[in-house]
């Protein structure tokens, strides 16, 4: 008897037999569509990412599900056929994923893949998308039609009408002859309006309005876009209130290290960040230049900042060393002001007299220790220099500098009840008494190169006068600070009162916030140091540890 005749028999004749088989038919069904689901839920999908039109550098989050709860060995990101290496992930949840755009982005899809592939959503590099029409060069150069004044002063508004300077500013900028000292007087040198200064008021692709910047000279200015340079139209920069000169042009090569040893963490994809200074650039400092970076950061040039991010194993982490070296250029400050001409400020409502006339973290100019004592010693005076001047005056004559710098902060207002501190102190301390008395001053953190080629952390100070500049003062140097420079100042006192040497070399211009990468990370802030910035590490939890050592910056050669 054949089997499909003894199996229609017993199906049949036999009811036990027919139960139990559909309990098997059941059963196999259940296990197979169990097996399904739990297969679907190990798929990853992908809801949306943002931005989906990004520039390297930029974050991008990626949001969906069944991402995992923290990213495994066989976990990664794809972004236009390429795999993200491991630094570029900042944080790795079950729903969402941030990374950084890496340098060598292309255009094309994006997935996410752990033991199985996710659908997948298109990004675009904005700096490659293609234009449906190949612009004219004639029409898409910025070119110049007119200025609304031939001649202002520092400070003063411009606007310059034309086309084809785009809709927003993006990377764009205005560029304006630099009154710097030069030793081939047929080529001028160039500086460029900032956001530090906040010079810009306007952009539209017809028409810019841009405050004169500080270190600019009668010449001329252009514009400069993605697509090209303009023409170049005549300025005029008047010198009403007197006269600064920018000479001794020295270029350093300084080298700053950081090492990172023992580190680990008791869970998998913890990372440790760290954000790196970049030297300033401004008018007396006006070009800086990364030479040698080791390892590749994950970003150059963030917030002023180089980004390293080492990516940690529950074993423990070798050392390891991050190198950078700088081309600083640095010119010399001599200013000769027309006191009595100077006036109150009239442009209260400028982002730059605000700015720097509020209390930051750094600046704590609304102490009422503070206070009481900027209003001791300006009294009803009105002319801002001379406010600036009265205030150092009274600090390099009254306050003791200490010959070595602290190894702790102290209270500022303990600095005043003591009445010494040493040249953080009084650096902080001077740009504080001169917030509290409505001027505008920003603090300044660095090193100082003696002849030697020694360096040391230094903080100075510079204060602005409208129509003129900023004006730089040294109340450290001006107290007596031992300092071995390369010219011999008569009366240093006098001289570090408007006038600053080359051997200023500036990390820092003002408070630098950097925010945290990472939601509810540990940050390490490094007080009193070159760089007055709020977060030099951070290591993405608590379950991180490791021990680091930043080394002052080294002086590699001055040419």
């Amino acid at each position: 008897m054949s089997f499909n005749k003894r199996f229609s028999l017993l199906f049949r004749g036999s009811p036990l037999f027919r139960t139990a088989l559909w309990v098997l038919v059941i059963a196999i069904f259940v296990i197979a569509t169990r097996a399904m689901n739990k297969q679907a839920q190990k798929t990853p999908v992908l809801s949306s990412i943002n931005p989906q039109i990004g520039a390297p550098g930029d974050i991008m989050i990626i949001t969906g599900s069944n991402f995992g709860n923290s990213r495994t060995s066989s976990s990664f990101v794809e972004i236009g056929g390429s795999k993200l290496t491991s630094s570029c992930y900042l944080d790795w949840k079950d729903n969402e994923i941030k990374v950084i755009i890496p340098s060598n982005v292309q255009d094309g899809l994006v997935f996410v893949s752990t033991h199985e592939k996710s659908n997948h959503l298109f990004f675009a590099n904005e700096n490659d998308i293609p234009s449906p029409v190949r612009p004219d060069p004639k029409k898409s150069i910025p070119i110049i039609t007119s200025l609304s004044k031939t001649t202002a002063a520092i400070g003063d508004i411009i606007t310059i009408e034309g086309s084809n300077y785009g809709n927003a500013r993006g990377s764009s900028a205005v560029y304006f002859t630099a009154n710097h000292e030069t030793t081939d007087v047929t080529q001028d040198e160039y500086i460029c309006a900032t956001d530090n200064d906040f010079d810009y008021e306007l952009w539209s692709d017809t028409e810019i309005q841009v405050h004169v910047p500080d270190g600019a000279r009668s010449g001329s200015c252009y514009v400069v876009t993605d697509k090209g340079q303009s023409n170049r139209i005549s300025l005029s920069v008047s010198q009403n209130l007197g006269q600064k000169k920018y000479s001794n042009k020295h270029t350093y090569v300084v080298q700053l290290t950081a090492d990172i040893a023992n580190a680990l963490s008791t869970t998998e994809n913890s990372t440790i960040t760290l954000r790196v200074p970049r030297p300033a650039e401004f008018s007396s400092q006006p070009k800086t230049e990364l030479s040698e970076c080791i390892p590749t950061p994950v970003i150059e040039n963030y917030k002023n900042t180089i980004v390293h991010q080492l990516q940690l194993s529950t074993s423990p982490h070798n050392r390891v060393k991050f190198s950078h070296n700088f081309i600083i250029t640095v010119y010399s400050i001599a200013t000769d002001i027309n006191a009595r001409k100077v006036r109150p400020y009239s442009e209260k409502e400028r982002k730059l007299f605000k700015t720097y006339t509020a209390a930051d973290k750094c600046v704590l100019s609304t102490d009422s220790a503070v206070i009481a004592l900027a209003k001791s010693i300006v009294g009803k005076e009105t002319n801002p220099y001379y406010k600036a001047k009265a205030i150092y005056e009274f600090l390099t004559s009254e306050f003791k500098l200490l010959k070595s710098p602290r190894s702790e902060s102290v209270a500022i207002s303990q600095v005043i009840e003591k009445k010494e501190g040493d040249a953080y102190d009084f650096a902080l301390l001077y740009t504080a008494l001169l917030r509290a008395s409505g001027v505008p001053a920003v603090p300044i953190g660095g090193i100082l190169s003696d002849s030697n080629s020694q360096s040391k952390k230094h903080w100075w100070t510079e204060f602005y006068i409208e129509g003129f500049g900023w004006v730089p003062a040294d109340t450290a140097l001006g107290a007596g600070l031992e300092f071995a420079p390369f010219i011999q100042q008569k009366d240093s006192k006098e001289y570090y009162f408007g006038n600053l040497d080359s051997q200023h070399i500036a990390f820092s211009r003002g408070w630098n916030e950097v925010k945290p990468v990472i939601v509810n990370s540990q940050t390490v802030y490094k007080p009193r140091f070159y760089a007055l910035q709020s977060i030099w590490e951070e290591s993405s939890s608590a379950d991180v540890s490791y021990s680091s050592l930043w080394n002052n910056p080294v002086i590699l050669g001055i040419y």
